[in-house]
Order: C-alpha cells, then structure tokens, then sequence
C-alpha cells in the first residue's frame, strides 16, 4: 500500500458574511491522496472546490475561517498552527498552490528571477543570489522553460508561458503536495497539453509526491488523475477512480454533470446531453436534508433526511440515501 501524503479529516470551513452569516463552503470533508497519486476535484461553480483547497494550506484569511477537521500533510499535522509558522514552514515547502488566473499572478514590474529569489528568501532569508538562480535555472530546464526566461518581465511572455513559469515558481522549492486550481483555463488547446505535460513532468520526475488538480472538465480530469472527486454544495457527494466517475457515475448529481457536457471518450460519445435543472441552494440556509434533493429527479420523502455517506466498496465513496442496488436499477431501468 503506498504512503498517504495528504489526509483531510472531516474538514470544515466557513465564510462570515458582514452581517455576520455563516457559509459552510466546505461541509465535513474527508479525503486522502496517496505518494504518486493525483486527485481530481469537479463540480459547479460555487461548489466549494476552491475554497477547499485554500483551507487546506492552513492559512486563513477573513471572511474565510476554519471550523473544525484536520489536515495532515506527511504524518504532520497543519490545523490549528500558527499563522506566521504555516507561511515559514508549511506554504511552499510542504503545500504550493496555483490560483485561477495564475498567468495574472506574476508582478509586472519585476522580472521573474527576482520574484523567485522573495519566494527562496521567504524561507531561507541567507540564501545566495547566485545559488537561487543556478537552482532555479536548473528547475526551469529540466520544466522544459528555458533559461532566458528567468531575465524577463511577465509583459514579455505568452500567456501559456506565464502559466509554466507560475507552475515552476510553485514548485521551486519542491513542495510534497501541489493544488492546480484550474491550471489550463484560459489557455488554447497547444498550451493546455503542455501545462498539463508540465505537471506529469513533476510527478514523475518527485518534484512533488502528489497532486490536487481542480478543474470544471471532466474529461480533462480523467485523463489527468488516478480519482476524481465530486463536490456540491460544499460537500463530497462521490469520490471514485478516475473510470469510475467518468463512465460509471453512481451518485444522481455525478451521473447528471457528466450528461450535460461533451465527452470525448470512447463509449460516451453517443450519450445523450442532459441538464441539470435548477440551482444550488443558498449555503447561508442549506436545506437539512440532501442538498441536491430539489434538482434530482430520484427524489423521496426519505430525502428530508441528511443522506448517509455509503462507502460501497471498490474504492467509491457518495453521499445518498439510496443504496448502490437501488440507484443501479433505475439508471437501468432509463436505458
């Protein structure tokens, strides 16, 4: 069995509104990432993908606060650190985080060797100059990013370079766990195959030991990480291998965001493209019951109750108060 890199124990966390309301965006979640192993994490906007992966680096800035869970990174447990400790020895070192909008990430008026040696001095304030760029020189060629581009300024690179090179600053300190937080948006196809090169790159060379990839492309997914899993309303609602959740969704909300895009893949091609109707519910008042009870069309009476979280073997885990049997006879019964 390989070595857990990343365990997240019923974490949640919340946003406090300035009327003082509270919204759970991450609602009691649990997962684990082995050594070698990326986790893909899909669903809506507003679903709390993001603002998971903020709380799991362990430093919270209002209106995001943590509530409860843990988060253990390598056998060490972040949660309930110190702020300025989390910044010297866990951001960067242990977690590195690549935001939306990454390419808009990079200070226009310095060039990028410098902005590497603040990230390098953050941690270790004696550190040479002439070491930090034969290190980061290093790490950039063997990233496939030539060295010139360390003596440039962002407004000189492509967006797809920006994007690479926010990818290597991430990682220049070789970081166990990496959070992509949608990598390859915003970018053409030709760039999006070697963002995502780039990151494969990483995990097989043990520039990182494990992956967290966001995305809203589930395709992209499938063909990125070894399991995906699948957020609503601030809550895991199925966790599964990456075949799994793509060719054989179990969880209604699943089956249902996987019938309403265009899938490239074998066997899915013809499927025929479902919306979901409705929308989320407010976080501020979330029903009691299943969240997804008011947009799926399996819903029962026994669905005013919080679903069971069901862990039915074979690596799959989801949220619902129908059992595997159950949902299996009626997604058969529709075909």
């Amino acid at each position: 069995m390989s070595k857990v890199i990343l365990e997240v124990k019923d974490l949640t966390t919340k946003y406090i509104t300035r009327f003082r309301e509270d919204v759970y965006a991450v609602d009691h979640v649990s997962f684990k990432v082995e050594e070698g192993k990326s986790l893909g994490i899909a669903g809506e906007s507003g679903c709390g993908k993001s603002t998971l992966a903020l709380s799991l680096m362990g430093y919270y800035f209002p209106p995001l606060h943590y509530t409860s869970g843990e988060i253990i990174i390598d056998g060490r447990t972040i949660t309930n650190m110190a702020p300025d400790d989390v910044r010297k020895s866990i951001l960067g070192k242990e977690i590195a985080y690549i935001p939306q909008a990454a390419m808009n990430a990079l200070n226009p008026t310095r060039r990028i060797i410098n902005l590497i040696e603040d990230v390098v001095r953050a941690h270790d304030p004696t550190a040479k100059k002439q070491e930090i760029y034969q290190m980061a020189r290093e790490s950039f060629e063997v990233l496939g990013l030539p060295a010139e581009v360390l003596q440039k300024y962002p407004v000189e690179l492509s967006g797809g370079m920006k994007q690479r090179t926010v990818i290597a600053i991430s990682v220049i300190l070789g970081p166990k766990v990496l959070i992509a937080d949608e990598p390859s948006s915003a970018l053409d196809v030709t760039s999006q195959k070697m963002v995502i090169k780039m990151l494969r790159n990483l995990m097989e060379m043990g520039y990182i030991k494990a992956m967290i990839f966001i995305t809203h492309e589930l395709p992209l997914l499938y063909n990125v990480t070894d399991e995906i899993m699948v957020m609503y309303a601030g809550q895991l609602v199925e966790l599964a291998s990456a075949d799994h959740a793509v060719f054989d969704p179990l969880h209604p909300y699943s089956k249902g965001l996987m019938g309403s895009i265009i899938v490239p893949e074998a066997g899915l091609r013809d499927v025929k493209l479902t919306a979901i109707p409705g929308v989320p519910p407010n976080l501020k008042k979330p029903p009691a019951g299943c969240r997804f009870a008011e947009r799926c069309k399996y819903a029962r009476l026994e669905c005013n109750v919080s679903p069971p979280l069901r862990t039915p073997g074979h690596g799959r885990t989801y949220r619902c108060i129908l059992s595997e049997e159950e949902l299996r006879g009626i997604y058969e019964h529709e075909r």
